[in-house]
């Protein structure tokens, strides 16, 4: 301990200051680099803060990124890969890579010898040709189902790719959209309210705007006439006021034989009010109410094929029920409907 004291005393009348400027600036910038407090581990500080400087080097030029990543792509590919050894004994792991033998003898006994012509047609002929005779030999295996389907259902050699192709989907054929219902319907509810005799069929799907007002009008006027036999108004968005329009134009109209109001906004109780009235109604063979806004519900349901009981008129219903009681009561209605109007036909 006394001369560790004895070695520190020779320190202690030093003259700093001389010493500073005694150094070259060099030797200063080193010494202030030793100096820094550097603190690695603290992520929060920025990445100039958290090590030292030692990019003395002048830059070189502009930034290129296409030549930087090109020669970092050459570094990698050129470093040589490092062997995966079992620590402390030096060996590597895992079994050397074995290749199987691909091509293997078949047996004498399995050879098959074709003719001549055979040998030479099958010699010559294309990818194509070949997954074409595939397909007929059964080996389905070997291609896709449309390759297979194809060359099976058609005469000729369909398939103008190889076994191996890569499988494409179908072409897709574009439909083109429906044109829109061409019925002015001014003049049909002209021709209504006039009872016109060439007017047996009045068709006013997909017509979204109706007013209401329009579709009421035309229900008042089918309640006198005597030549419509098929009135249908699929997607009018129809709601309840129609409905019970309707239903008012059932009750007295004695001509019509087919009515859809399918895919409207009619709700369980405009269909009520539908359905009560096809009692008071002896004419009508055909109804379709299915695909409303909204579910209808049991009770309607239950409504549903307690008219079609009591209703022989009707032998073509349009709804899909979604209960089993109500629609299996509705099947047997229909059924005996049917078979009541065949009646008269045979006798």
């Amino acid at each position: 301990m006394t001369s560790y004291r004895q070695e520190l005393e020779k320190y202690r009348d030093i003259d700093e200051d001389k010493i500073l400027q005694e150094l070259s600036a060099e030797e200063l910038a080193q010494l202030d680099t030793e100096l820094l407090e550097m603190d690695p581990e603290n992520m929060l500080l920025p990445a100039g803060l958290r090590q030292r400087d030692q990019t003395q080097k002048s830059p070189t030029g502009p930034l290129d990124r296409e030549a930087l990543l090109q020669h970092l792509e050459k570094q990698a590919l050129e470093a040589g890969e490092r062997d995966d050894l079992v620590p402390f004994t030096g060996e590597k792991k895992g079994k050397p890579f074995v290749p199987k033998n691909p091509t293997r003898e078949i047996p004498r006994e399995e050879q098959i010898t074709l003719e001549p012509e055979l040998e030479e047609a099958l010699a010559n002929a294309t990818e194509a040709e070949m997954c074409d005779i595939a397909a007929i030999l059964g080996m389905y295996t070997l291609m896709s189902n449309k390759q297979y389907y194809d060359a099976i259902c058609s005469g000729t050699i369909s398939n103008t790719e190889g076994i191996n192709s890569v499988v494409k989907p179908d072409t897709y054929k574009p439909v083109p959209d429906e044109p829109p219902n061409p019925t002015n319907v001014e003049e049909t509810l002209r021709q209504i309210q006039a009872n016109d005799g060439a007017l047996e069929d009045v068709n006013l799907n997909n017509i979204k705007d109706i007013p209401i007002s329009t579709l009421k009008a035309i229900c008042e006027a089918m309640k006198t006439n005597t030549h419509v036999k098929k009135l249908s108004l699929v997607a009018t968005r129809s709601n309840d006021p129609v409905a019970s329009a309707v239903a008012e134009m059932l009750m007295e109209n004695k001509t019509l034989q087919s009515l859809n109001i399918e895919s409207n906004f009619i709700t369980s109780a405009g269909m009520m009010s539908i359905i009560k009235a096809m009692y008071h109604n002896a004419t009508l063979s055909e109804l379709k109410v299915d695909n409303q806004c909204q579910r209808l519900g049991d009770t309607v349901e239950m409504e549903m094929a307690t008219m079609l009981e009591q209703c022989p008129s009707v032998v073509r219903f349009g709804y899909h029920f979604t209960q089993q009681g109500p629609r299996a009561r509705a099947a047997i209605a229909i059924t005996n409907n049917n078979e009541l109007r065949e009646c008269p036909l045979r006798s």
